[in-house]
């Protein structure tokens, strides 16, 4: 147990720097209630008028959520009032809609029956959802005046124009028109530069049909990322789903997965929660014991927590496909639903995650993983741009050939049926007679795709915690990359029976990476060296390419981390890239590097042990 301590200690991250949504008085506030007794509407006040479909509705629901924040607001009269014009103040909550803003008693009694008044203030990043972070000055008005018994002042305010009606008159329209400008310039340099690579061609083949082939499979996935449409909502289709959530280690985060898996807009009796811990060796047990009992006691007997929240603890570890397995057979519904224990649900991901498998040739579907830690540091937001345009657009054009190669694990759904045909296999895999101890989303991906299809719905959402310090980032990466690498491989023995063009780009995806180390060196290094050419041209394709991360960043989310895709793109070309050739010669390893599994426990002591040797080594 010292040891295990020492670890954790070592590996200990820096304090992540989440949203904070304001807690609403019911843990379980967007459960419906089964009753009938009170409707949503009832309960918050909606105006039915503005709402005609069923995407109105879930507007109007996330416009009312309080983000916690504490940045500053200045509040201008139209006159002085005690020689005054502005007023200082904090902003206690924001939502879309208005705002609760902390004065001193002073300028509280000052603003008494005070008409005209306007706000001005500067909406932090990471204080609401990406997208929000803007410069705001605009007229308001006073709604409610509270004076707490412990001695605060507050202020509750409404926004004469909704926050995201204002971001798209002074905001997003400028965004939009700047990116596409330069996103319409980027692709024309691009096109012809490629232009001059079959120009060229004959001089230098394999360099310049590796160029081509890099350029047509990056603008064929935004091109056909721009076409791709989410399967729109029918609230009359809400089939049974089992979520499964497996857990080892996790707890920090766990509470937090559950009460989000359980908080869905979905009928009671559709819905169950089942947590399958893989003999975790710190707290997450017990931490889940205590949130079923909370949500038990704290919940309304009509949302039957009892019988649709459970946990079943292993006896040994036997890794996460054994755990989701036991989940699937011990589940009651025909869909189960993925979710990874340090991922947190949107309240709406159930019935938008199951609206695709109407098609009954649809047997998966991955949601969208958005990074709960954004604004935590550098790495965090390059992770943020990287995760977006991964499911943004690269899922969401393969998506349009129903052939998305990798379910996600933060948030993917499938037919039970097919995870239980496949379970042996899916278990007892081995690769070049190794057994494979992740990659679990990619591998079952595989066995759907082989007979079936696999589907992106974007508005399905759910936010994960991503590695803030480089170390674990790296092994993530790494862990990552031999994954891809062994399913990638297996996935081209039947992909080119697929669609002709989702086939072709599939194998364009599969060389592009793997040849990529050597291209680097080729044009960095060997150029350079041995024709005395400066490699202008290659290090302009690469700007450009990242700039198209970017410039979709900007476009699609509006986002201030925009240009984190610039950055990510060189820490891509400098650290990541030449994970590659390592990945092919370490395929066998089995540690995970972002959590103390077994095997990373076993490394981490022959490490320390080869460490220890050392020191005796050096002081004999």
């Amino acid at each position: 147990m010292e040891f295990l301590d020492k670890i954790r200690k070592r590996k200990k991250n820096t304090e992540d720097v989440l949203t904070s949504q304001k807690a609403d008085r019911r843990i379980l506030n967007h459960v419906p209630d089964k009753t009938k007794e009170r409707g949503d509407s009832e309960r918050r006040g909606y105006d039915s008028d503005k709402i005609h479909s069923y995407e109105d509705y879930i507007a109007e629901k996330e416009s009312g959520i309080r983000y916690i924040t504490g940045f500053e607001v200045v509040l201008k009269t139209g006159k002085k009032i005690n020689g005054k014009r502005k007023f200082i103040c904090k902003s206690v909550d924001v939502s879309n809609t208005g705002m609760l803003l902390e004065l001193s008693e002073s300028d509280y009694n000052a603003l008494i029956d005070t008409t005209g008044l306007k706000a001005k203030f500067r909406v932090t990043p990471g204080s609401m959802p990406e997208g929000y972070e803007m410069r705001v000055s605009q007229k308001i008005k006073v709604v409610r005046r509270i004076a707490t018994e412990d001695g605060k002042y507050l202020m509750g305010i409404t926004f004469t124009k909704h926050l995201h009606n204002y971001a798209a008159a002074n905001k997003d329209r400028y965004m939009f028109t700047a990116s596409v400008i330069l996103l319409a310039f980027s692709v024309a340099c691009i096109m012809l530069m490629r232009a001059e690579s079959i120009i060229y061609f004959k001089f230098n083949k394999m360099l310049y049909l590796y160029s081509i082939i890099t350029a047509v499979f990056l603008l064929s996935r935004y091109t056909f990322g721009a076409f791709y449409k989410p399967v729109k909502v029918d609230p009359e289709y809400t089939p049974g789903v089992t979520i499964l959530v497996p857990c080892f280690n996790e707890q920090e985060w766990i509470q937090r997965t559950i009460i989000s898996c359980l908080n869905q807009e979905y009928p009671v009796d559709k819905l169950e929660v089942i947590i399958i811990d893989d003999c975790s060796t710190d707290n997450s047990v017990e931490k889940i014991k205590e949130i079923i009992d909370r949500l038990k006691n704290e919940s309304y007997e009509r949302y039957e927590v009892a019988d649709r929240l459970s946990y079943h603890v292993q006896e040994h570890n036997a890794g996460k496909r054994d755990a989701l397995v036991v989940g699937a057979e011990m589940a009651k519904h025909d869909l189960v639903l993925f979710v990874d224990s340090d991922s947190f649900l949107d309240p709406f991901a159930i019935i938008n995650i199951v609206q695709p498998f109407k098609d009954p040739k649809i047997c998966g579907v991955s949601g969208r993983t958005d990074v709960a830690n954004t604004y935590t540091n550098a790495l965090t937001k390059m992770q943020a741009v990287r995760y977006y345009i991964a499911f943004r657009v690269m899922k969401a054009a393969e998506a349009v050939f129903d052939t998305v190669s990798c379910l996600s694990g933060p948030l993917s759904c499938y037919r039970k049926s097919v995870i239980l045909e496949n379970k042996d296999n899916w278990i007892n895999q081995r690769f070049l007679g190794q057994k494979a101890t992740f990659g679990d989303d990619r591998a079952m991906t595989n066995f759907i795709l082989r007979h079936h299809r696999t589907f992106y719905q974007d508005t399905a959402v759910c936010q994960t915690i991503v590695p803030n310090k480089h170390s674990v980032f790296l092994k993530q990466q790494m862990r990552w990359k031999r994954s891809w690498l062994r399913e990638s491989l297996i996935a081209g023995t039947f992909m080119w029976k697929k669609e002709p063009f989702a086939a072709v780009t599939f194998y364009m995806g599969l060389v592009v990476p793997i040849a990529a180390p050597v291209v680097v060196l080729y044009n960095l290094v060997y150029v350079p060296i041995t024709k005395h050419i400066f490699p202008t041209a290659f290090l302009l394709g690469l700007l450009l390419m990242s700039l198209l991360m970017s410039l979709a960043q900007l476009l699609l989310r509006k986002s201030s981390t925009w240009l984190y895709g610039m950055l990510f793109c060189l820490y891509y070309e400098l650290v990541l890239l030449w994970q590659m050739p390592i990945a092919w010669v370490t395929f066998w390893k089995s540690t995970w590097g972002t959590r103390m599994t077994p095997s990373d426990v076993e490394a981490a002591k022959a490490k320390e042990e080869r460490k220890q040797r050392h020191r005796k080594n050096r002081h004999v």
